[in-house]
């Protein structure tokens, strides 16, 4: 019988995508084995272990040479896996060279490596979800340029409410876009912390290791020791060591949270424009993208709708980290574990989100002639908002606007223009018909949306 293994089948939005592999339990092996090399080259740059020790260490810390499963299945007697890749990289070492053997994982700890190892796989899944999240904001910033000045209906809570633009409504999903990116270039700009504390976060093990090595002080020397760690492995060098203080991990879920959702609103966007009755964008892809098992003629919106998924799971599994925060004591028994399922979720389906937003919105087929059919559907009712701003200075604002609604509601009524309904009110007998016209054109009345589509994107 083969091994079980996880292909994604119950969570197709990230099933085949780049972050598979890149927090696979291969990576997640390879990260923590990048962790123990780093750490004998730092502590080799630092005099406590020779050189030769640490190349061999580098050279054996490969994870095609370990057997996954074997330490998975061992991680169930010491409730984490780094104790049977310690055993087994000791055995590589010394089966290569047994003089570098007694200095692997030196002085060190096993969160030191698995929280290490959690940040470097951090760093890879996030390095590619902001390049997926650079190429989708290109493709949307080019959608609103192209549609700057595109009418079409806004609606709030449902309904029809005052006339908008295409472009003024990509605008807002590539702002989404830019700003999770941001967010999560701030956080890989010196925000995910190598781990270095011991077993108690301490240093004393590093130091007890380091007891006949002339050093100026203990701080000069975990201070020197963290900051090597930090270059070797390209992460941030922490103040304390954070065994039970788990600012990092609840960093990574406020992000992986905030893409989701951003990404959630474009998607919930889409599905909403790309039902039969408003048909304003619709879905790339070739014959069979979207396909229904039972109706041959749907073609359902299924990147939105995956995208959504992974926006409706991922603050849920956030939460659960940032709940992570209650680690009693010096080290936590429970909470630390429980990050590990949480932390891999959040990060491969917002990698997952990233990567089919791209696909959704970089062909994405817009019908700016249905948005403006759609923008005329209830008549001048959009533009009551303007008349009766118009007619405010003369009739007063509550008369103005009881105006408008008797008349919406009569032009709704009798399927007449709203501007020949206002014609025939004796209040506004002296106001031009072609202004009444004019006020009435929702094609006329979309504000500021085009400046702000141009102050959105700014020199892209």
């Amino acid at each position: 019988m083969n091994p079980p293994t996880d292909t994604g089948l119950l969570s197709p939005v990230r099933a085949g995508t780049p972050v598979e592999s890149l927090v696979s339990d291969r990576a997640w092996l390879q990260a923590m084995l990048d962790a123990e090399a780093a750490l004998a080259r730092s502590q080799a740059r630092l005099g406590t272990v020779p050189e030769t020790a640490a190349a061999e260490i580098t050279r054996a810390a490969r994870a095609e040479y370990f057997d996954l499963a074997a330490i998975a299945v061992s991680a169930r007697e010491n409730a984490n896996p780094v104790v049977a890749l310690v055993r087994e990289l000791t055995r590589i070492v010394a089966e290569r060279a047994p003089e570098a053997a007694e200095y692997v994982h030196r002085g060190s700890t096993s969160q030191d490596v698995f929280d290490t190892g959690a940040m470097l796989v951090s760093a890879r899944a996030l390095g590619a979800i902001g390049e997926d999240l650079s190429t989708a904001a290109d493709h949307l910033a080019a959608l609103a340029r192209r549609h700057r000045d595109a009418p079409a209906v806004a609606r709030t809570l449902a309904l029809h409410a005052v006339p908008t633009t295409v472009g003024l409504r990509a605008a807002g999903w590539f702002r989404l876009v830019e700003d999770a990116r941001a967010r999560i270039a701030r956080l890989l700009d010196g925000g995910l912390p190598v781990s270095l504390g011991g077993a108690a976060g301490t240093l004393a093990g590093y130091l007890e290791y380091a007891s006949d090595q002339d050093h100026e002080s203990p701080a000069a020397y975990t201070t020197a020791l963290v900051g090597e760690f930090a270059r070797e492995t390209g992460l941030a060098a922490p103040t304390l060591p954070w065994h039970a203080l788990r600012t990092p991990i609840a960093d990574l879920a406020a992000v992986t949270a905030f893409t989701t959702g951003a990404l959630g609103k474009i998607a919930v966007d889409v599905i909403n424009l790309s039902r039969t009755e408003v048909a304003e964008v619709a879905e790339p892809g070739p014959p069979g993208h979207g396909a229904s098992s039972a109706m041959p003629h749907k073609r359902n919106p299924v990147l939105a709708t995956m995208v959504r998924s992974a926006a409706l799971q991922v603050p849920a599994l956030a939460s659960g980290l940032t709940g992570c925060l209650l680690a009693e004591d010096e080290r936590s028994g429970g909470a630390w574990h429980a990050e590990w399922v949480l932390l891999r979720e959040c990060l491969r389906l917002t990698g997952g989100a990233a990567h089919t937003l791209v696909e959704l919105v970089e062909g994405m087929d817009v019908d700016t002639v249905k948005a403006e059919r759609n923008l005329g559907s209830t008549g001048s009712a959009v533009c009551a908002e303007r008349v009766v701003a118009f007619l405010t200075p003369r009739l007063g604002r509550g008369p103005a606007r009881r105006l408008l609604e008797r008349c919406s509601a009569e032009a709704a009524r009798d399927g007449r223009p709203l501007a020949r309904v206002l014609a025939e009110e004796d209040e506004l007998q002296d106001v031009p018909a072609t202004a009444l016209r004019t006020l009435c054109d929702p094609r006329d009345y979309t504000g500021a949306a085009a400046a702000l589509v141009d102050a959105a994107l700014g020199d892209r």
